[in-house]
């Protein structure tokens, strides 16, 4: 218990580090009003038509997930999200079930992307392999993942994405400066990720450019960014629980069957046990059967990070965005939940599996 609690530690504490600067950027990137802006010119460039604002929203979901990481999504861009369809009069329950569904399926692509990516990309770099090989694997499920949620959703909401809508106001007042160099950095950041610059450094050096650009312009801002102490804190709660799950007698009959179980069972078992625990541990418990193997690694990630949404809990990402659509006035009952999402879970999970199968 010991060296698996020192081991599980030392891999979770920079993954800590990296949530912490990755939040500062995101924090700042919000207070600039980037996300203000790009909500507010994709309601302009939707014309009017719901449906088109929809897909832009789904395309900014996407991109701030990927770049951002899901938490960014699901807690910086959803009030905004929400604020403008009550500006345009529409239902704002579609607009946050496509932050939330996407936050964790479009989650797939970049080691940034979800906490469980870059505990993966530990193991990668233990069998020499980096983060070019790991969005070798990435790509085909994670765009599988993506197109599987917005078929998904489209069906669902296919009502209360029709019509139109009377144009938006304009974003708020911004400092041009702050602004451009907020989308700068961003830009910069998925650059360095995808060059292979280890994730914390990146994220790091991110944070400290925007802290400096911040005090230049507009120091009073600096106090206005929240630290995620309660993530972190939960985070390090459910580091307590894997070392329970993990040496329990069903997770460790598990992680038997799954060590030569055919590749698909993989992200199916992995969905399963992060919707009945959370996704975190549930990665943690079933590593040591699949870390030998980058595909199987993939088919892991596949289940722990597309499969967590039939329970609120099954990812820190989703009660965040349960309880910021609360504080918007949105009601998110947990078996109406539970009944979209498992469809939404079916369909991603198969659509992403079977894409990581074409490819190996």
């Amino acid at each position: 218990m010991t060296a698996l609690a020192t081991e599980a530690a030392g891999r979770v504490l920079p993954v800590l580090l990296f949530l912490l600067a990755i939040t500062v950027v995101a924090e700042i990137a919000t207070l600039a009003g980037v996300f203000d802006v790009a909500a507010h010119r994709a309601a302009r460039a939707g014309r009017g038509r719901t449906w088109l604002l929809w897909l832009l929203v789904v395309v900014l979901s996407t991109v701030s997930t990927v770049l951002l990481s899901l938490d960014t999504t699901a807690v910086l861009l959803t009030p905004v999200v929400i604020a403008v369809a009550r500006q345009l009069r529409l239902p704002a329950l579609p607009f946050a079930m496509t932050t939330v569904w996407l936050a964790n399926t479009a989650s797939l692509l970049l080691p940034v992307s979800n906490l469980t990516n870059l505990l993966a990309l530990h193991r990668f770099q233990e069998l020499g392999l980096g983060t070019h090989e790991y969005l070798a694997l990435a790509w085909a499920p994670a765009l599988a993942a993506v197109v599987a949620t917005v078929v998904a959703l489209a069906v669902l909401f296919r009502h209360e994405l029709s019509g139109r809508y009377a144009l938006a106001p304009p974003a708020g007042e911004h400092d041009r400066w702050l602004l451009a160099g907020s989308t700068g950095v961003l830009v910069a950041l998925a650059a360095a990720v995808v060059a292979g610059v280890p994730p914390a450094a990146a994220a790091t050096a991110a944070a400290v450019a925007l802290v400096v650009l911040t005090a230049w312009r507009d120091a009073a801002l600096l106090p206005q960014v929240q630290l995620p102490w309660r993530m972190i804190g939960l985070t390090g709660v459910l580091l307590l629980l894997v070392l329970v799950v993990a040496q329990t007698a069903p997770v460790e009959t598990l992680t038997r069957h799954l060590s030569d179980a055919p590749l698909w069972q993989v992200p199916a078992v992995a969905a399963l046990l992060a919707n009945g625990v959370n996704n975190l541990p549930a990665y943690l418990a079933l590593e040591p059967a699949l870390d030998h193997d980058p595909t199987r690694l993939m088919a892991l990630l596949i289940g722990t990070n597309v499969g967590p949404l039939i329970t609120l809990h099954a990812s820190l990402a989703t009660l965040l965005w349960r309880d910021r659509c609360r504080r918007a006035g949105v009601v998110v009952e947990a078996r109406a939940f539970a009944a979209r999402s498992a469809l939404v879970v079916g369909l991603a999970v198969a659509s992403a599996t079977a894409a990581l199968l074409l490819r190996t």
